[in-house]
């Protein structure tokens, strides 16, 4: 069962086993992972799962697709060059060890 690591924007760690299968946005927010707050559910209308990806684990990603991209884009708080949701990224054994970072918040009232 992966590994995954949970950054918050203070530097706080939780590592979570996830089953594979489902999407890593799942996974934090059945685990309450701090940052996550996946209002859509998974559909990739909100890009409240946002997450960078660590630089050594972003390249090992299935590529992001122009759709998720347009999302960050629009609605991400700042995004950078490895921002992803997290809802886009299916847990697979491959991902055992991978750190992903949440942003400080995810939406800006």
């Amino acid at each position: 069962m992966p590994k995954i690591t949970f950054i918050d924007h203070q530097g706080n760690k939780k590592i979570i086993d996830i089953h594979p299968g489902g999407s890593l946005m799942e996974a934090a927010d059945g685990e309450g992972v701090p940052g996550i707050l996946a209002d859509c559910g998974g559909a990739m209308a909100c890009a409240t799962c946002h997450v960078y990806v660590d630089d050594n684990w972003y390249g090992k990603l299935p590529k992001i697709t122009d759709d998720e991209q347009g999302m960050i884009d629009s609605h991400s708080i700042k995004p950078n060059e490895k921002s992803r949701l997290s809802c886009q990224i299916e847990v697979t054994e491959e991902l055992d060890g991978l750190i992903v970072t949440t942003p400080e918040k995810q939406v800006d009232f």
